[in-house]
Formats: C-alpha cells, sequence, structure tokens
C-alpha cells in the first residue's frame, strides 16, 4: 500500500500535469525571411556610377589628378586630353581605367573663342580655358594675368574687338557681375553681348538674339553653373528667320549712330 506522502505527491504531479495542459502554448517563432544580399544606398550610387572621377574639363591630367584613386577606378577625360609621364605610370600601376568623353564637335557651333576677365574673374577664366581647350575650341586669351586690380573695360575692348573684326566667332569675358563688361562690349560694331546667370539664358541669347560675346559675374554663379551655361551658349545658334528679323533690326540701330 503507498504511503500517505507517495499518494499526496501523486495527486500533486497530476494537478501539476492539468493545470499545464491548461497553459495556451504560444507558436514557435519563424526566423524572417532577410535578404540574402543588401547593397547601401552610398555602394548602390557607386555601382551605377559610369566613372569615380570626372577631370574632363583639363586638357592635361597630371599626377595630382589621379591621387586617393582607388585600383581599378574610372575617371573621366577630355577626349584629347594628354597625361603627363607620372600619370601615365599611375594609370598603369593601378589599372585605372580612362573613359574619354566623347567629342561634341557635331554640337558645338563655333570654333574659336576669345576669353578675358578682369581681376575677379580670373580664375574663373583660368578654369574656362581648360574646358574650352578641353572641347577642342582655339582658345585666344585676351587677359588679365593675375589677380591684381585692373579695370574691366579694357578686357571687355580686346575680346569685343576680337569678335567685332571677325578673329573669333565668340568672346567669353568674366568679371565680378557681367554687366559691366557687357555695357563696355556692346560699344564695339557688331558685337552683340549679353550677361547671362542660367544656361536657359544663354540659350536665349544666341537663339532669339543671335549674340556673339557672353558675359559672366564670378559672384554670380558657381563654376559648374558657368561651364553649363557657357555649353549652352556654344551649342546654340539662331536659326529661325524671325529671330534673325529682329537681330537685323538690332544692327539697323547700331548703322544708324555710327559716324
Amino acid at each position: 500500500m503507498p504511503s500517505d506522502k507517495q499518494e499526496t505527491r501523486d495527486r500533486v504531479r497530476e494537478l501539476v500535469r492539468q493545470v499545464l495542459k491548461s497553459v495556451p502554448t504560444e507558436p514557435e517563432n519563424k526566423a524572417p525571411d532577410l535578404p540574402k544580399h543588401v547593397v547601401v544606398n552610398s555602394l548602390q550610387d557607386k555601382l551605377n556610377r559610369e566613372f569615380d572621377r570626372d577631370e574632363s574639363s583639363k586638357s592635361l591630367i597630371t599626377e595630382d589628378d589621379l591621387r586617393g584613386l582607388e585600383p581599378g577606378a574610372r575617371v573621366r577625360i577630355a577626349q584629347r586630353a594628354k597625361l603627363t609621364p607620372l600619370a601615365r605610370d599611375i594609370v598603369n600601376d593601378k589599372q585605372i581605367e580612362l573613359i574619354r568623353k566623347q567629342p561634341r564637335d557635331e554640337f558645338i557651333k563655333v570654333r574659336t573663342v576669345a576669353v578675358g576677365a578682369d581681376h575677379g574673374g580670373y580664375p574663373v577664366k583660368e578654369a574656362l580655358k581648360q574646358y574650352l581647350e578641353g572641347l577642342g575650341l582655339n582658345v585666344c586669351d585676351f587677359g588679365t594675368n593675375s589677380t591684381d586690380p585692373v579695370d574691366y573695360p579694357d578686357y571687355a575692348h580686346a575680346v569685343a574687338r576680337a569678335v567685332g573684326d571677325n578673329q573669333t566667332d565668340v568672346g567669353i569675358i568674366v568679371d565680378g557681375a557681367g554687366i559691366g563688361s557687357a555695357m563696355a562690349a556692346n560699344k564695339v560694331p557688331n558685337v552683340r553681348a549679353a550677361a547671362c546667370y542660367s544656361a536657359a539664358l544663354a540659350k536665349n541669347s544666341r537663339e532669339h538674339n543671335g549674340a556673339n560675346v557672353l558675359t559672366l559675374g564670378s559672384g554670380q554663379n558657381t563654376i559648374e553653373e558657368i561651364k553649363e551655361i557657357v555649353e549652352a551658349f556654344l551649342t546654340t545658334e539662331i536659326s529661325e528667320a524671325r529671330h534673325k528679323k529682329r537681330v537685323s533690326k538690332i544692327d539697323n540701330i547700331e548703322r544708324q549712330y555710327k559716324r
């Protein structure tokens, strides 16, 4: 016969079993479906880029332009850009891929450009020279050649005269705001100078007004914006008869006041 203690333990065990049966059980947690491969945004952007660095505004690529690049990096350069010997060594050692920018000769409407600037526009002028040469254009630089203070009308006059005398197809002048140079340039016969602060204005000045001189303000736009403005100016020309008729009226006004 089982003892009283044994019977008590059996009853307790049975009670525990009954209680456990009445407690609802939670379903097993399934591991979430995680993606097998995740590409973060910065890496995705890198994979989607055609190149890792853009040096297409320069006609000469030096070792400084290639510093910090990882092996196998892709660098876009101008179609006619040349490399220094040290730059060529870096390209070979790191197996850097050079992507030549496709020439836009078929879109550019001019072949020669006169450039000039005062002291405030000098740094922009120097950057633009490299950009224009990278496009395969012949550039005539009328100064200034430093940041020492000078008078903008002198350089605006020199560029405008080159355009007015048909020495160059178009001219580009840079001062602080672009307005004073436009005023000076427009005093030269056969010149139609326009101060433009956007690509849309540059395109309009060529397409509607037959502008042949572009003036820029070094303090009004970034260098990248200025390049876009210049590109719009160089790739547009007046074509419609109605615009040509109106420009001829501008020229007639000028002739009335010639001595």
